[in-house]
Parts: structure tokens; C-alpha cells; sequence
């Protein structure tokens, strides 16, 4: 079966890590990015580099018709998706909930949850033999802060992985008779850019003397495991969870 392979949110961190393993085990890749163009383009000649073919699109994958529009060109430059990463993700300033607008709220579920079910839905209608498919994987990047709550901090963002981990299990036992297995990354404490978002871009190394490993990670360590879970390697793994939090 062909690999073709969209990683969403990949112009940098984990995503960008995760194109750059990918490109190494023989994908063909579609980096997608919401603005940051110069970003993507160079992700993309890393890749070429590697000997991969791999495109870059702009597309907002929290609106379904951006998401199309993005679909329909993976199928007229690579081929139909068979893997599909939703790693595109937000988080707002750390804030206790009395103080979050409803914007706030809306936007975050929009973005970490609509967003990647969304993904799900035009991969499946590439990937199910109900539609032509010939099977296929998904990983949705969730985060250890669907398990510990982010209590004080950012409340809304964990409410929102926690949603994206039960899309995960009903998922994966959706589309289990199909060949598409369905698994998730939960990392935490992971030193990318993303951090700034949350106004506080230091916020892993101030951590680091919590994490019971002592250390942050980096995102090529989560990469490793959102390609293992990609491949055949992860043959009988679907509704499973990786956490990569260091220990917490």
C-alpha cells in the first residue's frame, strides 16, 4: 500500500519532527500550516534533502472547508491519505476558568477536538473500504494534561485533549473491522515553541525539578512514537495511548 502520510500543524515541534522521521521510513508528506509559510517551506527542502516527495498547504483545519480544499490536493499531487497525524493543536494563557471568555472556550474546542474529528472524517473517506480504501492509521496528539487537568493553568486545553482521547477509543473501535487502527501520543513537558502560546515559553525547564526523569523532552522523542504507531510495527495497537510525560 502507498504511504502517504498529512501531518497537521507541521511546520515546526513535534510536527515538523515527526515529518522528518516520516520522510526517513519512506512517505510520501503533506506538511500543513496554519500561517507561518517560511516555516513550512523549510521543514519541506529538509525532506527533499532526505530524498522524500512531500508538499506544503496552508489551510485553517478547525473549517471543514479548508479541510477539503486540503484533502483535494493531497489526492491530485500524492495520492489518497493513508496515515493520518492530527497534531495541530492551541492553548491559550495560563488562566483559572472564572476568567475564560467563551471565545476562549469555543476556539479551543473548535481547535483541538473539531478540528482532528474532522481530519478523521475526509481520511476515513480516503482510507475505508466502505469507500474504496484499503485501510490505514491514525494519531491524534493528545497531551498528559487530559489526565492531570492543567488545574490553574489551563483547565480548557486539558477538558479539550480529554475530549480528542475519548474520539481515540471510539474511533479505533469504530473503524477496528476496517484496517484503520486509531491511536494517540499524550506527551507533556516537551520543550517546543508551543509553550509560548501559553505566555510562558520557559515553562518546561521551571518544571523539570517535578518530573520524576528530571528533564524535559524533546520532540524527536515523541516523534519515535507517533511513527511507531503509524507503521505495521504497531500491527495490533489501535484505542492505545503513549504517554510521554517523563513520568508524571
Amino acid at each position: 500500500m502507498e504511504k502517504v502520510l498529512l501531518i497537521t500543524g507541521s511546520s515546526r515541534g513535534i510536527g515538523a519532527a515527526t515529518a522528518l522521521l516520516a520522510a526517513e521510513q519512506g512517505y510520501r508528506i503533506c506538511i500543513n500550516y496554519l500561517s507561518d509559510h517560511q516555516a513550512a517551506e523549510r521543514v519541506c527542502a529538509h525532506i527533499r534533502k532526505l530524498g522524500a516527495q512531500v508538499m506544503a498547504v496552508q489551510a485553517d483545519v478547525s473549517d471543514e472547508d479548508e479541510i477539503i480544499g486540503l484533502f483535494a490536493r493531497i489526492d491530485a499531487e500524492l495520492g489518497p491519505v493513508t496515515a493520518l497525524v492530527n497534531n495541530a493543536g492551541t492553548v491559550a494563557e495560563v488562566s483559572r476558568v472564572e476568567e475564560m471568555s467563551e471565545f476562549r472556550m469555543l476556539r479551543m474546542m473548535k481547535t483541538n477536538v473539531v478540528g482532528p474529528m474532522l481530519c478523521a472524517k475526509h481520511a476515513l473517506l480516503r482510507m475505508s473500504p466502505r469507500h474504496g480504501g484499503k485501510g490505514g492509521s491514525i494519531v491524534n496528539v493528545s497531551s498528559v494534561a487530559a489526565r492531570l487537568g492543567a488545574s490553574g493553568e489551563y483547565v480548557d486545553y486539558a477538558a479539550s485533549k480529554g475530549a480528542l482521547d475519548t474520539f481515540t477509543l471510539g474511533l479505533a473501535r469504530e473503524v477496528a473491522g476496517e484496517g484503520i487502527r486509531v491511536n494517540a501520543v499524550r506527551p507533556g513537558y516537551i520543550f517546543t515553541d508551543f509553550h509560548a502560546l501559553s505566555g510562558d515559553p520557559h515553562r518546561v525547564s521551571k518544571l523539570e525539578p517535578g518530573i520524576p526523569m528530571g528533564r524535559g523532552g524533546c520532540a524527536e522523542e515523541v516523534a519515535e512514537a507517533i511513527i511507531w504507531l503509524l507503521s505495521a510495527k504497531a500491527s495490533y495497537a489501535t484505542g492505545t495511548f503513549i504517554d510521554l510525560g517523563g513520568g508524571r
